[in-house]
């Protein structure tokens, strides 16, 4: 694919994540993504098939970018808890902006039977994410950051946390300090304190 058009994809992307924050997964149509974009029916054919296609490689590419974030910053040999914190202080950010959440629109998308046909592709999602945080804690704890801990429940209890934020946000009003409160006692699981 040429540079044109992995521009054109990438403005697809980024102007359908924002109606799926939005609307949810099911409220968006092919339509509604012409109008955003500016593109002609055909114009965004050529590139996508379905909203499903076009949110199946949105998530993929969210995994993607976690996953090559940790590893490249463990790669320069970056302090571990330099990079717990920087994606922690995402985290709590992305909790508190319900707005941009795809919370709702990820359980509509996989709630749909066609969407999960075979493999379970939540919780291929779900593995990926965890893989990447278990290189990241394992590394924190060989250098002597991290305390030793049960790698499993700490990426559930970030994981959960952190959906169960957005995904209640879209339904409720949460107190903006809730975040901050939970990433603050989970960063204390992690860090060896001195002494």
């Amino acid at each position: 694919m040429n540079k044109r058009g992995k521009a054109t994809r990438g403005l697809i992307k980024e102007k359908a994540c924002l109606m799926f924050a939005e609307k949810g997964f099911k409220e968006v149509t092919m339509k509604d993504i012409c109008e955003i974009t500016g593109l002609s029916r055909g114009g965004l054919y050529c590139h996508y098939s379905s909203t499903s296609e076009i949110f199946k490689e949105i998530t993929e590419d969210m995994m993607s970018c976690q996953d090559e974030e940790f590893q490249s910053k463990m790669d320069l040999g970056l302090p571990a808890v330099d990079i717990l914190d920087d994606v922690l202080r995402r985290y709590k950010n992305e909790m508190i902006d319900s707005g941009h959440s795809l919370s709702m629109a990820i359980y509509e998308y996989y709630s749909i039977k066609e969407n999960t046909i075979g493999e379970n592709a939540l919780y291929e999602q779900y593995l990926l994410s965890y893989a990447s945080w278990k290189r990241l804690i394992q590394y924190g704890i060989d250098r002597g950051e991290f305390n030793q801990i049960d790698i499993p429940a700490v990426f559930d209890l970030i994981i959960f946390s952190y959906q169960g934020v957005r995904m209640y946000s879209k339904l409720m009003p949460v107190d903006q300090e809730v975040p901050g409160r939970m990433l603050k006692e989970i960063r204390k699981l992690f860090v060896r304190q001195e002494g």
